[in-house]
């Protein structure tokens, strides 16, 4: 139990966006992801995901870690024609359209609330995505679900406070999400196998140094002098402790670094790539596609196509 309540000191979380929508038009999207963790609450109607298409019920939540795609169906799709997660995102209004809590109980429509998140190791290593667990349903408990829905509410109010609650309760929803695993024994494997990195100061001291110095040199040669081990054997190191090669958590990181600046800065695609690393833009651009699934020009805009007014 203390490992555990030292895994939970060490996430730091922050809310990131929150919204209720209602269903305009079915849609399946082949490919539904987000940088960061999303929960989704069914409301009322039809939600499925996964290739088998498992259902949620409703009052149920569907928990997409960052980073992982899934098939996502949204109210009763009848004729099977998936969209990629760029041209989701590009017609969304068409699908979704937003919707008050008091609009929720006085329809019959599909409805669904979306709650997007961030939760991070020392805030370097995304926390549920580390762990290599996959999109699950939340079943039977309503007290994730109330969280859910407060977290909306104190977002759509205008009052003193309401980053701080807005965070508190975010936490709050981390730390329940963790006990439902604990409790339900789901993916504990992966929880106990895939979080050693909070045992190791040396693995810490290389995802510290890979966040401030991610616009550079960052070979086995140098990371292996972080952790002080051999450059033969650092790879091997990392893999057993993180179960994912360095060379591909850093460009996990040089990505997520990406799509901040895209987020909050005015900076062009090609000094964007140079900050995190890459001198060949039309490389940084191919990599970024294949990971998000979306160009970087249109991950600038995404946060506009996401919050449907």
């Amino acid at each position: 139990m203390e490992y555990y309540n030292k895994v939970i000191e060490s996430v730091g979380v922050r809310f990131l966006k929150g919204n209720n929508y209602k269903i305009d038009k079915s849609v399946s999207v082949s490919d539904y992801n987000d940088t960061e963790n999303t929960v989704i609450l069914l409301h009322q109607g039809s939600l499925k995901f996964s290739d088998e298409g498992e259902g949620v019920n409703e009052g149920e939540i569907l928990f997409i870690p960052a980073g992982r795609k899934s098939n996502v169906s949204f109210g009763n799709v009848t004729k099977k024609s998936d969209l990629t997660n760029e041209a989701f995102l590009d017609n969304k209004r068409k699908y979704l359209q937003t919707i008050s809590f008091k609009d929720i109980k006085n329809t019959e429509e599909d409805c669904i609330t979306v709650v997007n998140f961030e939760a991070k190791v020392f805030d370097v290593v995304n926390f549920f995505h580390s762990l290599g667990i996959p999109p699950f349903v939340i079943r039977f408990n309503d007290k994730i679900a109330t969280i859910i829905e407060d977290i909306v509410k104190e977002s759509e109010q205008s009052v003193p406070g309401k980053e701080r609650v807005s965070k508190l309760q975010t936490e709050l929803l981390v730390i329940e999400i963790v006990r439902h695993i604990l409790k339900n024994r789901l993916f504990v494997e992966e929880l106990s196998t895939n979080s050693t990195y909070f045992k190791d100061p040396r693995l810490i001291d290389m995802f510290n140094y890979i966040k401030k110095n991610i616009g550079g040199d960052l070979s086995n040669k140098v990371l292996a002098k972080v952790a002080n081990v051999s450059e033969d054997y650092v790879g091997q190191y990392f893999k057993m402790l993180t179960s994912i090669n360095p060379q591909d958590y850093i460009e996990y990181q040089r990505m997520e670094a990406a799509v901040e600046l895209l987020r909050t800065s005015k900076k062009s695609i090609r000094d964007i790539g140079k900050e995190v690393g890459y001198k060949d833009t039309a490389y940084f651009c191919r990599r970024f596609k294949m990971m998000y699934g979306l160009p970087a020009g249109k991950m600038r805009r995404r946060e506009s196509l996401i919050n449907v007014q």
